[in-house]
């Protein structure tokens, strides 16, 4: 269960950077209606909009509603900003986190039977072999998880953050995020070394394991089946109260209190966080309701 969240995790902060053109899924396009909300009063509308970070090639999942609410948003904000153009932000924040002196060597790090398919792994991935001795566990995790990602098809100018960063950018309108790069990779970087190494072992994983998961959560998303979404979260993250509260929970209260904050300044703004953000109890949207606020759903 610690890996299906870890990975769903790292799927969310930046994957694509390491991800490439990927293989590409010759198939009909896909119609998709993920869930949309806003929050608003008088002068103010919030929109929240739950994503899938990477997705497969031809999604649809643009709708004339969700355009709507895009026309009339002045600013997007993200989870946090990946320039795939100008990657330097990034890899100075994983630079920064993931080397440090005197670890482990990589290999002593998964038990050994798994020993062979790290090596594989490492070599697949295309990064030099000593450079693995010298990161974090969660850091090797983090640039090994792209193999699997790419195996699956998965294209990071396919993800809905890159697509709207774009359409935002294109029309000269504001984006911003909700966390650094630098403190988004910290919620991995604090992670138990135990942890770290599930996480590791899980990158490592034959990629129909992975795949089976994935599709079940991009369905989900798909039709808007917010309660879905919750469940696989709820039952993913059960056995693991700390890393709910470190990854999820924390998070979902900071960005909570931001859009609170935010509701005292007029306009419109579009929110676009990953979907399991925006699912079940403690969620952002449960948050912001017991705090008085009327959260509608748009889509």
């Amino acid at each position: 269960m610690l890996k299906k969240i870890l990975q769903r995790g790292f799927a969310a902060i930046g994957v694509s950077l390491l991800l490439g053109a990927g293989p590409a899924a010759a198939k009909a396009p896909v119609p998709a209606h993920p869930a949309l909300w806003a929050v608003a009063d008088a002068d103010t509308t919030v929109y929240l909009f739950g994503t899938i970070h990477l997705l497969p090639e031809k999604y649809r999942w643009r709708t004339a509603a969700f355009d709507q609410a895009v026309d009339g948003s002045q600013e997007l904000v993200l989870e946090t900003i990946v320039d795939e153009k100008n990657p330097q932000k990034m890899i100075s924040a994983l630079a920064s986190l993931g080397f440090a002196k005197g670890l482990p060597p990589i290999a002593s790090r998964v038990p050994e039977a798994r020993r062979p398919a790290l090596e594989s792994a490492i070599k697949k991935s295309g990064i030099p072999r000593p450079l693995f001795d010298q990161m974090e566990t969660w850091a090797a995790a983090f640039m090994l998880l792209g193999n699997q990602f790419k195996d699956l098809g998965l294209k990071g100018e396919e993800g809905v953050e890159r697509v709207l960063r774009d359409n935002f950018t294109s029309r000269g309108k504001a984006v911003g995020e909700l966390e650094t790069n630098v403190e988004q990779l910290g919620f991995f970087d604090k992670l138990p070394e135990s942890s770290q190494r599930e996480l590791l072992e899980g990158a490592i994983e034959q990629p129909q394991n992975f795949n089976a998961e994935f599709r079940e959560m991009l369905e989900a998303w798909s039709r808007g089946d917010v309660g879905a979404i919750a469940r696989s979260f709820n039952r993913d993250l059960g056995a693991s109260p700390d890393l709910k509260e470190a990854l999820i929970e924390r998070r979902n209260a900071n960005w909570s209190r931001w859009i609170e904050q935010r509701m005292a300044q007029p306009g419109a703004i579009m929110i676009a966080v990953g979907a399991g953000h925006l699912a079940g109890k403690d969620s952002v949207i449960d948050m912001l309701r017991k705090n008085g606020y009327r959260v509608r759903r748009v889509q």
